[in-house]
């Protein structure tokens, strides 16, 4: 694939040709479709077989071609990524990405469909609550690109109107698909929750968190096994949040290793052993708490960067 970025006009002219390409196959409007590129920044589109692949998926599309759909726009990833939640109506998304992923999602791609019947204005704000609260908060590596894109799509199909169990249903796909992401991203050996608690404020709970889980120190930590809490601590001093220097807490995976921003339990108490990994830090300033889903960096991310354009 390609980015189609930093392409100059022509670039652009090719991302309206495509739109209008699939729009004569499916009889309706280029401005229906949404064009979304991820790859090398710089190279334009092979256009060729980029229009020959378009003729071919919808040559073949049919209402079972969700997996095959999430299986053609990988890159790097290991594993198609979805997700459902079934009401009378359905919602279902699909995403790629595996490298490049914090806010704003930087390679990431991801559509969502539903066939509730519900109006754009409001399908709109509640699908900004959901990716605020999802999408935004993954950070595999801290790093961001030129390129992505969420989608959701309605089409009323169902002929059922979105009650009050959409705006749950949407948010679950949505940190589902996310999840995945990030469990798959480019050399990761851990799956880390962050969660910074007790913050004066959510903004500075977030500040907290993704100053932690951007850590480079505080990945090789992980990768290595290692609860060294003093890695948390220095990450969280780096911010603006509100807390006093000499009341922070820190458990990982449920061993409160720091208490009042010294030494607690002994680190020998921490199994990091597994894949998944839970930190929380608690700022004891507040009542607002936002968690934030990174991974480990590890060697073998640093040879898949290494080699990405080569």
């Amino acid at each position: 694939g390609g980015a189609n970025a930093c392409t100059g006009p022509e670039g652009f002219a090719d991302t309206h040709h495509t739109a209008e390409a699939v729009a004569e196959q499916l009889g309706i409007g280029p401005i229906d479709v949404g064009v979304c590129s991820t790859g090398l920044i710089g190279e334009r589109l092979d256009m060729p077989k980029l229009l020959a692949g378009v003729r071919s998926a919808l040559s073949t599309a049919h209402a079972e071609g969700g997996h095959a759909a999430a299986e053609a726009i990988m890159t790097t990833d290991t594993v198609p990524k979805t997700s459902t939640f079934e009401a009378g109506y359905r919602i279902g998304g699909m995403a790629k990405g595996a490298g490049m992923l914090a806010p704003g999602m930087a390679t990431m791609l991801s559509v969502i469909t539903t066939d509730a019947v519900i109006d754009a204005a409001d399908l709109d704000a509640t699908f900004r609550d959901c990716v605020a609260a999802t999408f935004d908060r993954v950070d595999a590596d801290g790093c961001m690109s030129t390129n992505d894109t969420v989608i959701v799509l309605a089409n009323g199909a169902s002929g059922l109107p979105a009650d009050d169990r959409f705006a749950e249903g949407l948010h679950k796909v949505c940190a589902d698909l996310s999840r995945q992401l990030v469990a798959d991203a480019e050399g990761a050996s851990k799956l880390i929750d962050v969660r910074v608690v007790g913050a004066a404020s959510v903004a500075d709970a977030e500040d907290a968190a993704r100053a932690v889980a951007r850590s480079a120190l505080f990945k090789c930590a992980m990768f290595g096994e290692d609860p060294n809490w003093g890695r948390v601590l220095s990450a969280v001093g780096t911010t603006s949040a509100q807390f006093d220097p000499l009341h922070i807490d820190v458990a990982i995976n449920g061993v409160m290793v720091c208490r009042d921003s010294g030494p607690g339990e002994s680190r020998d108490a921490v199994d990091l052993s597994g894949r998944d990994i839970e930190v929380v830090i608690d700022l004891h300033a507040g009542d607002d708490a936002v968690t934030i889903v990174t991974t480990d960096l590890t060697t073998d991310y640093v040879h898949e960067n290494s080699a990405y354009s080569t």
